[in-house]
């Protein structure tokens, strides 16, 4: 098993989300490493890759966009969630990652006190209970989860919440708001 990250987005971030599947292109299957995105790639990627996508992209835009203000900085670097989605999710300097990796979390013990704007303070999103429960029973996710409900799951001391599928009819607006109000409940 390897121990690289691969996905999108920059090894700083604040928000890192893991995600079973990759976009179907070539050079996407082939990522062997974290790579921030470019401006224009994520309209090419849900173009190319459909409506599924582009769902991807833009709830995990609102969901930066909805994070509390004083914690995260995302919703003031654009006027609206769709502008946030094109000029910043995912590219350099974003603080923002999609992990196709799985999550690779610090030991307790090596947990170092939370600084303002470190890695420690990673929030860690696993999309899909079907996805968190597989990384669990396969042993690659060695922490446990405390369910909340049918849908939601957490792990406060390594800051890791499992949440429904970045799609609207799975993660709607409200289940949006719920999750920011976890992440917030987190500090």
């Amino acid at each position: 098993m390897s121990n690289s990250v691969v996905g999108f987005g920059t090894d700083d971030y604040q928000v890192a989300v893991y995600i079973a599947n990759r976009p179907p292109i070539y050079e996407y299957q082939q990522l062997d490493q974290l790579t921030a995105l470019t401006t224009g790639e994520i309209t090419h990627i849900g173009q190319q890759c459909g409506n599924g996508w582009r769902k991807v992209f833009n709830v995990y835009a609102k969901l930066l966009y909805a994070l509390d203000k004083e914690q995260f900085n995302f919703a003031s670097l654009a006027p609206t969630w769709q502008q946030y989605r094109d000029d910043f999710l995912l590219q350099t300097h974003s603080q923002t990652s999609l992990l196709f990796s799985a999550p690779q979390l610090k030991p307790l013990k090596q947990l170092q006190p939370i600084k303002q704007n470190t890695n420690h303070k990673a929030v860690h999103i696993i999309m899909g209970k079907t996805y968190a429960k597989s990384l669990v029973r396969t042993g690659v996710l060695n922490i446990e989860l405390t369910w909340l409900n049918n849908e939601f799951a957490i792990n406060r001391s390594q800051r890791v919440i499992v949440c429904p599928y970045f799609d609207y009819r799975q993660l709607s607006n409200v289940k949006i708001e719920r999750l920011a109000e976890l992440i917030k409940g987190l500090s």
